[in-house]
């Protein structure tokens, strides 16, 4: 089962550690154990080659084994999304190279996404590029989406649109909300398919400025993955100002039972150390 905080009030949280942010001082096949070995049964991941669509087998077989080894579930997973952490935000919408490697990835992540039993594949948008028509790149977005929508629905999976902050990714289109929940169903009414869904994330929602519970009463509906870290300072659960237990117990009220990302920053100490709101 997955960890169950005993401090957080509600029905019982099933959070899942992101581990392309937490636990990071570690090798990445060494971060399931880690996670493990902190209470959690559940991880996440960015597409963890940032230099390759396409990984040799041996990685991923690697990397597969080592979640099975440590007993984690991975539950989320993004398409390659270029360097990130780094300038990029995605690759989908960027048109030539970095269009290429993502169609390039999408048969290898949803391979392994149904290899590990993972049914959330996030697809990060990409950032706008001077120059280049907006039109331009949301025609080979909505293209590119389909593509990977079809691919997820393969293998039982859900495709994420997620909605970043502006002040952290000034040229990303999608920060609102609506703006990604708006992408969904525009993929949804090209494909027929039904699987595109809404990535919550209220740090990202809350660096916008946004009402974050009225968010939760629109879009719970439509949200395939939630992702938490406080603000400001994207750290755990308590370092910051948000309301983050009101506001994940409100989401439960309003019908969503899916995982919870952390995706927070461990600061200055261990990963391991940084999941003192857990406990009572």
């Amino acid at each position: 089962m997955a960890y169950v905080s005993p401090s957080w009030r509600g029905t019982e949280q099933r959070f899942d550690v992101n581990l392309s942010i937490l636990f990071t001082e570690l090798p990445l096949l060494e971060r399931p154990a880690a996670a493990a070995a902190a209470g959690f049964t559940a991880v996440e991941l960015w597409w963890p080659w940032t230099d390759t669509p396409t990984p040799p087998r041996a990685a991923l077989d690697d990397l597969r084994t080592a979640l099975d080894d440590a007993g984690t579930r991975l539950v989320g997973l993004n398409f390659y999304a270029g360097l990130l952490p780094g300038p990029d935000r995605g690759a989908l919408s960027v048109p030539g190279e970095e269009s290429d490697r993502f169609r390039a990835n999408v048969a290898v992540a949803a391979e392994f996404a149904a290899a590990t039993g993972c049914t959330a594949l996030n697809a990060l948008y990409g950032n706008r590029v001077p120059g280049v028509d907006p039109a331009r790149q949301d025609a080979l977005a909505l293209e590119n989406l389909s593509l990977a929508a079809r691919a997820a629905d393969e293998i039982g999976a859900l495709l994420l649109i997620e909605a970043l902050n502006r002040p952290e990714s000034p040229d990303y289109p999608l920060v609102g909300a609506a703006s990604a929940v708006e992408v969904a169903d525009r993929v949804n009414e090209a494909t027929g398919l039904g699987n595109a869904a809404f990535l919550l994330d209220l740090y990202h929602l809350s660096m916008n400025g946004e009402d974050l519970a009225g968010a939760i009463d629109r879009y719970a509906g439509r949200t395939g993955h939630v992702q938490i870290a406080d603000n400001p300072g994207r750290g755990a659960p308590g370092t910051g100002e948000l309301p983050l237990e009101e506001l994940v117990d409100r989401l439960r009220k309003a019908g969503y039972a899916g995982w919870i990302g952390l995706e927070y920053k461990p600061g200055d100490r261990p990963s391991a150390e940084s999941f003192g709101w857990r406990t009572p």
